[in-house]
């Protein structure tokens, strides 16, 4: 296999997903306000890195913004336990009201790039709606409860997928459930290959992004 030419750096497609490792560990480690306040950092050093490559010829970006954080079994669970409030959704409201101050900050920051960065292309794609359409209407899509993930384990306590723990005496497996094209998590974090398939195919056919153009047309 070949390297690809110089060349071919300034006709490729770069892809920038930005913000769910972020905001994770800022819920599990920080105040909503200690949160708030990083984000510009953290856009900061995207809009960095999106120069950079710019510098280096790139032209044409597709950028991902933050998914549902608060709709992931291993943020809500973990608040029902605690006897949290969740919106209609079933999912944790003021993290995801978090996410989306985190994408509108990120979009405003993409259509920056696009006044500065003449050249270029920018497509910004709405993940955080694809996914929250398909955990509003898991059911009629042939999904069961967003909350049942496949792998792993909550309670009694915590084993990741595929790992298992001794608690009490008790070995507790993180198996994988059968029916693994039912669900939409896979362990709590990640989504199953079945509905990052049916994510995938509203992502690349432009219908959640903007401009909404599918990605066989993103680059100039």
């Amino acid at each position: 296999m070949s390297l690809p030419h110089p060349d071919d750096f300034s006709k490729s497609l770069y892809t920038l997903d930005i913000g769910q490792n972020d905001l994770t560990f800022g819920f599990q480690n920080m105040t909503v306000d200690q949160i708030a306040a990083a984000i510009p950092g953290i856009l900061d050093g995207f809009d960095a890195a999106v120069q950079q490559l710019y510098g280096k010829g790139a032209r044409a970006f597709w950028i991902h913004n933050t998914g549902p954080i608060g709709c992931l079994p291993f943020m809500a669970l973990p608040f029902k336990s605690r006897n949290g409030t969740f919106d209609q959704n079933g999912c944790v409201a003021y993290q995801n009201n978090v996410v989306q101050e985190f994408n509108q900050q990120l979009k405003e920051r993409v259509n920056q790039l696009k006044n500065n960065l003449s050249a270029a292309a920018f497509t910004y794609v709405n993940v955080y709606s694809a996914k929250l359409s398909l955990i509003c209407d898991a059911k009629n899509q042939g999904f069961v409860d967003p909350l049942n993930y496949c792998c792993g384990t909550f309670v009694p306590t915590f084993v990741m997928c595929g790992l298992s723990a001794q608690v009490n005496g008790t070995t507790i497996h993180g198996d994988a459930c059968g029916d693994p094209q039912d669900r939409i998590s896979w362990d709590g974090i990640h989504f199953t290959d079945a509905a990052n398939s049916w994510i995938t195919a509203r992502i690349l056919n432009g219908s959640v992004s903007d401009p909404p153009v599918p990605v066989s047309n993103a680059c100039p």
